[in-house]
């Protein structure tokens, strides 16, 4: 084939493909540069006040310091190797005085049961504590609230209870980036859409610009992962948010129950639930939704024990959830905070060394015992800058070891589309 055959050729191909070209940009736009928390705080939304975040932070502190109070009792504890905990064991601690809850989520779904005019007058106290500390610059990173499902029978007190916040919220002057709000109990596409369609409703009543209302989709039903005609719905739901979702959260106990699965053995490491994350992992590759995995209700609450106990359990079940892809999770309870933070860092320390090596040789810097592609170069980049995100990790030894700045490493983590 001649050149200009050829040429002629690939233009043609160009146009037969160019719609699935246009699809494929439109639905996986990729990675987006942008921090993900490292998990979500449920607070029932009739007891949010001001403190919240402060108390939680003194809480979990007075838990480290009765349980904890050095490095070698935390490592002791959690199984964490001591070398590791003695590391970032300081960084626990400041973690939990500064920022202890980098997402908020005040619920007013299964969190609260106090009944509609209740509900009301909850609603919007929450919203105008949480403007306060959105403008004192006191409020977590990310925050927002969890309303009542879609579902029929909580549809119009759930629409009601989203409404009057964002409402309030903005009237107020809270309203801005870090908001994001919860979609639970998904069980169609249809409902989904019904989500954008409030939110548009909602920017054009309140002025607000176009597309700046986000939601996250709660996967905790069995529709959304498999549906009456064999396909996999969350794929459609994601889809049918029109680039407003941010997140999939899975829902540990609601998933498990509507499963089956005895009320003992509901967890986020059964098989229930790693065939659920699997498929929502796969739905959400390339499109830039962030994956968060459960909540484990084993508490480290009461005797030294029973903390221990939660303590390891918890300890081990976040570092399962990094290991899968899974960079977010929920803590129900203030004392979960340490190990959250505990777990995370280690988690990015450990890996850190290698994948600071493969960078420096992928980039002409050194050798290293790995042949790195673009796309596995991309993945060590996000693993880094995840760990500069979440405090695990800084920027000035990031460079000190690889010769690269953030800026370059975030090019790295997010190639532009061939």
């Amino acid at each position: 084939m001649r050149d200009h055959e050829l040429n002629a050729f690939a233009a043609e191909l160009d146009a037969r493909l160019s719609g699935a070209d246009s699809a494929l940009a439109r639905r996986y736009p990729g990675d987006r540069d942008v921090r993900q928390p490292v998990h979500t705080v449920y607070v029932p939304g009739d007891r949010y006040t001001a403190g919240t975040v402060r108390d939680w932070g003194e809480q979990a502190l007075a838990a480290l310091d009765r349980h904890a109070p050095t490095a070698e009792e935390f490592a002791g504890i959690t199984g964490v190797a001591a070398d590791a905990v003695s590391e970032v064991y300081p960084w626990v601690r400041e973690k939990l005085s500064r920022e202890p809850v980098e997402d908020l989520r005040i619920d007013f779904e299964d969190g609260f049961t106090a009944g509609e005019d209740a509900e009301d007058a909850a609603v919007v106290a929450a919203a105008q504590v949480l403007a306060e500390s959105v403008r004192a610059g006191t409020a977590p990173p990310f925050h927002g609230i969890r309303f009542k499902s879609f579902e029929a029978p909580t549809r119009r007190r759930g629409l009601r209870t989203l409404v009057r916040f964002v409402e309030a919220l903005h009237e107020a002057g809270g309203l801005g980036e870090g908001f994001v709000v919860t979609l639970p109990k998904v069980t169609s596409a249809e409902q989904v859409e019904a989500m954008v369609l409030v939110c548009e409703r909602l920017e054009a009543a309140l002025g607000l610009a176009a597309r700046s209302l986000r939601f996250e989709i709660q996967v905790e039903t069995p529709q959304c992962i498999v549906g009456a005609d064999g396909s996999v719905p969350i794929a459609r739901m994601l889809h049918a948010a029109d680039g407003r979702c941010t997140g999939l959260h899975y829902g540990t106990y609601d998933y498990s129950a509507s499963c089956g699965i005895a009320a003992a053995y509901q967890s986020m490491e059964h098989p229930a639930a790693d065939h659920a994350k699997a498929v929502m992992q796969v739905a959400a590759a390339g499109t830039g939704v962030h994956l968060s995995d459960g909540s484990t209700n084993v508490l480290p609450a009461g005797g030294p024990s029973q903390v221990q106990a939660a303590w390891r359990l918890h300890t081990r079940l976040v570092r399962r959830s990094l290991e899968r892809g899974f960079y977010q999770g929920w803590d129900l309870h203030p004392a979960q905070l340490p190990t959250r933070y505990l777990a995370t860092y280690a988690f990015y320390r450990q890996g850190l060394p290698d994948a600071l090596t493969r960078l420096h040789a992928y980039t002409g810097g050194g050798d290293s015992a790995y042949l790195d592609e673009p796309a596995t170069a991309a993945a060590l980049a996000r693993f880094v800058l995840r760990g500069v995100d979440c405090g695990g990790v800084s920027a000035a030894e990031v460079t000190e070891r690889t010769g690269l700045d953030l800026d370059r490493l975030t090019v790295l983590a997010h190639p532009r589309p061939r």
